[in-house]
């Protein structure tokens, strides 16, 4: 791992073999025109098909071709008033199909939309600040807190702690350390730090998943039913036609009225008003469902969402609130959980907006504890270095020091005995295997050894509607899967509050299982109640193989990183705190929090969807 050259070794170069770069004074004007070259910017680009091609497939298709033929025979027979009706009619089927197709490339914009930032850039020796786009791999960068990373780049020095769960899934924020990879649109929470880019555009992580985007493609059930219909009322139609050829044949009959005959059979047995008459009738139930707080983006999702009978849904913003909070607290020494949560507290600044100390105030609040009769005269923030938040603070006359953070570091600092090691460590074990994060509060004198006050674990915790959705999505004869891209053990506990069941596997023993069996792989998905340290491509995998066991799928999302699996879904749904990306992709958008709304989308669909066969009957 290179070191950076400092004031006293500044004539020194050092230089990272592995990534080609001197850090010291980064890349050179020529090397970034040869990389520019080479990997082109960093940025996502879009696949613009030709509209006029695009708009031309509309009529081609076995229910465009009926229509076209119907449209040459009243041509041919004057029939005017039916050649004016059907071609409107086939004029409207494309172009409201040419308009959906339009409105799916909305996904792929936000992403590209995300990487028009600034970038702190070291070239020719001298930091620079840059479009986003226009860095390359081996350019020395420079984060700190409230960036988003522009590009995947490897730290040189220093730690930070990075919010990917936008991209990875994971909800709590990561601690990167030297030598970690960061992920390109991970927003840094705390610390400083140099690296080196690794990877732009669509070989970032990111750009991967505006990959699987523009390759996801749900199979559209109502085009499926619109053909299979035609295609049997055109064999009928076609027997009827050659029944009477025949038959006119041996009579002695003018064939020529047969012609007539053929126009009248498909104007009459085909029912070209078909397609207009599901347009019209999802378009209606979609305003239905708006004023229900759900946005359809697709018609026929709609109506995909009345046979859908798998809803793969994220944990996190989706199941969970996104939001840390106190899940339990193990009290150590002489005090009590609420003296964890009070100096917990102390040690936290509410104005830092930080997710662990919102946790805090908020458990506070629950219980309604007040801070009145303390002072917090000094505070510390967090230091990746440290791992751990530090105030000073007075009740009535007396100075005290709180703490908090990493057990280790806290341990450290208190100078813990190995008796008290033993029992710390296993209480943060009983803790850690449910899922939770682990912190340590202590406090004691300024001038004198600290004690511990207590563990404390946080986790994402379900949003209260939660539970009863499932239950009822699951009496609808709906399967719910959850996926996370957190650990085995906090997606177990996340499964057993909101009731669903017990089989949760890691994504990677799937994988590990297809590649040596893809039967035996595809039984433990479909009987899999949720899927652990998931990412994007597991997500968009998971949705496909569903699909390929014949089951019509919904997937709830918020992030990117559930972008590719929402359009892939028949049914993508974006929650109302989605991303941009996210609701992009997405094929219906909630507008309210909460996912009640999963069980309105469902239970309308299924209103419309018998409408529609009432129709064909």
């Amino acid at each position: 791992m290179p070191v950076i050259a400092s004031d006293t070794d500044s004539s020194e170069k050092h230089v990272d073999d592995a990534l080609n770069v001197d850090v010291a004074k980064g890349l050179t004007s020529d090397q970034v025109k040869e990389k520019q070259s080479r990997y082109g910017r960093n940025e996502v680009a879009e696949k613009h098909p030709n509209p006029v091609l695009a708009f031309a497939k509309k009529f081609w298709g076995l229910t465009a071709w009926m229509l076209e033929v119907a449209i040459l025979l009243s041509f041919v027979l004057g029939k005017y008033l039916d050649l004016y009706i059907i071609t409107a009619l086939l004029l409207v089927n494309a172009i409201l199909g040419f308009i959906q197709e339009r409105q799916a490339t909305r996904a792929v914009g936000a992403l590209k939309h995300k990487l028009q930032l600034k970038a702190r850039v070291l070239r020719d020796g001298i930091w620079q600040t840059l479009n986003a786009a226009e860095v390359v791999p081996d350019d020395v960068i420079r984060v700190r807190l409230g960036d988003f990373v522009p590009a995947d780049f490897k730290i040189l020095d220093a730690e930070a702690t990075v919010d990917q769960s936008a991209i990875t899934g994971e909800s709590l924020p990561i601690d990167k350390k030297t030598g970690d990879i960061v992920y390109s649109g991970s927003l840094v929470r705390k610390g400083e730090v140099t690296g080196v880019i690794t990877a732009t555009g669509v070989h970032t992580y990111f750009g991967k998943t505006t990959q699987l985007v523009q390759l996801a493609k749900p199979k559209l059930h109502m085009e499926a039913v619109i053909s299979s219909l035609m295609k049997w009322l055109l064999v009928l139609v076609v027997s009827l036609l050659v029944v009477t050829a025949v038959v006119s044949w041996a009579r002695g009959v003018n064939l020529l009225d047969v012609v007539s005959l053929a126009l009248v059979l498909l104007v009459s047995a085909i029912p070209v008003a078909l397609p207009t008459m599901f347009t019209i009738t999802m378009a209606l139930g979609s305003f239905e469902l708006a004023r229900k707080g759900v946005l359809v983006t697709r018609l026929s999702a709609s109506e995909d969402a009345a046979l859908m009978d798998v809803l793969c849904a994220d944990k996190t913003g989706t199941i969970t609130e996104n939001k840390l909070s106190i899940a339990d607290i193990a009290a150590l020494n002489k005090y009590t959980k609420d003296d964890a949560l009070i100096f917990g507290a102390l040690a936290s600044q509410k104005a830092n907006q930080d997710p662990i100390d919102l946790a805090f105030f908020t458990a506070l609040e629950d219980k309604k504890i007040k801070l009145d009769e303390y002072k917090q005269k000094k505070f510390i923030s967090f230091d990746p270095s440290t791992r751990k938040t530090e105030a000073i603070i007075e009740k009535k006359g007396d100075t005290l020091r709180v703490i908090k953070g990493a057990v280790s570091a806290v341990m450290q600092t208190c100078d813990t005995k190995e008796n008290e090691k033993a029992t710390i460590e296993q209480k943060m074990d009983v803790l850690a295997n449910k899922g939770y994060r682990v912190i340590a509060v202590a406090i004691g004198k300024e001038a004198l050894a600290m004690e511990i006050v207590g563990l404390v674990g946080l986790y994402d915790k379900p949003r209260k509607d939660s539970a009863k959705l499932i239950a009822k999505l699951e009496s609808l004869g709906i399967s719910v899967k959850m996926l996370t891209g957190d650990s085995l053990p906090i997606a177990k506990q996340i499964a057993q509050e909101v009731g669903l069941g017990d089989k949760i596997s890691r994504m990677t023993d799937v994988e590990n299982t297809r590649s040596q069996d893809g039967m035996v792989a595809a039984e433990i998905v479909d009987k899999s109640d949720g899927f652990a340290e998931i990412y994007p491509e597991g997500k968009y995998r998971i949705v496909k193989g569903l699909q390929a066991e014949k089951h019509v799928v919904g997937m709830t999302g918020d992030g990117i990183n559930d972008a590719a699996a929402l359009k892939q879904a028949e049914v993508g749904i974006a929650v109302s705190n989605a991303t941009d990306v996210a609701k992009g992709s997405a094929s219906v958008v909630l507008t309210e929090e909460g996912l009640s709304n999963v069980v309105n989308l469902v239970v309308t669909g299924r209103m419309i969807y018998q409408r529609i066969l009432t129709w064909i009957f």
